[in-house]
Formats: structure tokens, sequence, C-alpha cells
């Protein structure tokens, strides 16, 4: 099986490529692009597509890599053997299995998505390339050696927040997502809102790509902020005509959906202050 879009999903080619091609080398997918691009949606998607269970592993600013693998709780097994707990002579007990372990012991084979990378401390990732590599790894507890019974499809996402170290980037298949065109883009929208009239998407989608467009802006708005703010305009029964402003650079209805900060905010309220005394 390949994967390709699905009923809810667009892929674009290359990106299809991509992921095929990760499969086939039977390396990590390392993916990045800008944050609502559907980084974390495509491992979901990859999952249904090849008929595979997901195993999520978010990734925070204060993850190890151990946790990946597993965690032995010490302090648990002191408790109990100072209450004369009778497990407490078997150190399985103390050892919670992470996302890697699971992985590796599923009867059958797993997409594993690692997300967001990048938020973790610079030795994360190098922390992980002999278990990605070897896809084994040595409890120091028990003394047993977990290998995987099946190689995962690893995928994994960045959002370009620090670099990321030569080593791991070696044994990554990479693919950037590029922000879709307004064709792809319109494609990904008829796809969550299928009765969307022509007319109106074509509106919103030309506001909301010039939107994109203006200098200065702190943050783009992303695939998934449009979809909300379609969203919004659909539930307020919103028409073309009501989207249409004075101004390119005039604050867009429900802008709260798409611009997610004050000096975006201001910087339209001054653009529109501009183009407002420039024509009297």
């Amino acid at each position: 099986m390949k994967f390709a879009s699905t009923s809810s999903y667009v892929a674009a080619d290359d990106l299809a490529v991509a992921v095929n091609a990760a499969v086939t080398l039977q390396r990590p997918l390392l993916v990045k692009g800008e944050p609502g691009t559907g980084k974390t949606e495509l491992a979901r998607q990859v999952a249904a597509s090849l008929d595979m269970e997901l195993i999520e592993w978010h990734v925070k600013s204060t993850t190890k890599a151990q946790q990946g693998l597993y965690e032995y709780d010490a302090v648990s097994r002191l408790r109990d053997s100072q209450l004369g707990e009778a497990r407490v002579h078997e150190v399985r007990n103390y050892i919670r299995k992470g996302k890697l372990w699971q992985a590796f012991e599923a009867p059958s084979r797993v997409v594993l998505l690692i997300d967001e990378i990048d938020k973790a401390d610079i030795e994360f990732p190098n922390d992980l390339l002999q278990e990605l590599d070897r896809m084994e790894f040595h409890v120091y507890e028990t003394g047993e050696t977990v290998q995987a019974v099946h190689r995962p499809v690893v995928i994994i996402t960045s959002n370009n927040e620090k670099e990321l170290p030569d080593a791991f980037l070696r044994r990554c298949f990479f693919h950037y997502i590029r922000f879709p065109d307004a064709e792809t883009l319109a494609a990904i929208v008829r796809l969550h809102f299928p009765g969307i009239k022509e007319q109106l998407l074509t509106t919103a989608l030309t506001q909301f790509f010039d939107l994109r467009e203006v200098p200065g802006l702190k943050k783009k708005p992303s695939t998934s902020e449009v979809l909300d703010w379609l969203k919004l305009i659909l539930a307020e029964d919103l028409g073309p005509e009501d989207l249409r402003r004075e101004g390119k650079h005039s604050l867009p209805r429900l802008y709260g959906a798409l611009l997610k900060n004050e000096q975006d905010v201001q910087l339209f309220e001054r653009l529109a202050f501009l183009s407002r005394t420039g024509r009297n």
C-alpha cells in the first residue's frame, strides 16, 4: 500500500512521494513547515491510509529521550519496600514503557509520531540516534534488550524553532510542507465544507491570501486558521458581499480567527488609517 490523498486530507504530490520514499527506505520522515500546515495530521492520515495503528509522542521542552524508551520509578519501589509490599521484588513492576517501547513491541507495524521534536533540548535528537538506527535499546534495570518486532513508520515533525544536529538529519528523509497555493487550499476547504458556495470561497480566499502578503506581519495565518475563519463565516451566514472591504488593508470580518497577536492587529489598524487619510 502507498500513501496518497485521503477523503479528509489533501496531500500534495511531493508530500506523498516523500512519505512513500521514507517508508521504502525505512528511515524516519522529518517534516518541517509553518505551524498549522498539517504536519501532525499527516501522521494520522498516513496511519489511516496504510491501515496501521498510530502511536503519538508529543514532545515538550522538558521531555527527555529516555522517556520515549522507559522510565524507572525508583521512588515508588523505595516506598513499597518500606511498606513491605511483595511486588517490590520484581523490578518490572516499576518500569513504565515509553512510546518507542510500545511501537517496538506492537504485534504489527505501526506509525510512530514524534511531534515537535525541536521543542526539546538540543541533545534530545542525538540521544535517539542509536535507537532509531538499530531499532533496539537496552533496559539496564532488567538486563534485557528490547528489539522492534516490526520496524515502525517514524514521522517526526519540527516547527524550526531550533536547528537539529547534522548527525540526526543524515538519518532522516526530509520534506518541507510548503504553504498550499490557492487551488490546493480551495480543495482543502471543500473537503471540510462540501456545501460552500464558490463565490464565497473565492472571495474569502482572495482576502486571506491578501492578508498573508501584507509586509511586516509577525505571524501569517495558517491553513488551520483559515478553516476556523470559514467555519465562523458559515456559522454567521455571511456572504461574499459581507467580506468585501473598503480598503485592502482593513481588518477582515472575524479577524480574531486569523490574527493572533496585538502587533498584527495594530499593523492593520495603522494601514487602514493611512489608507483612509490617503483617500481624503
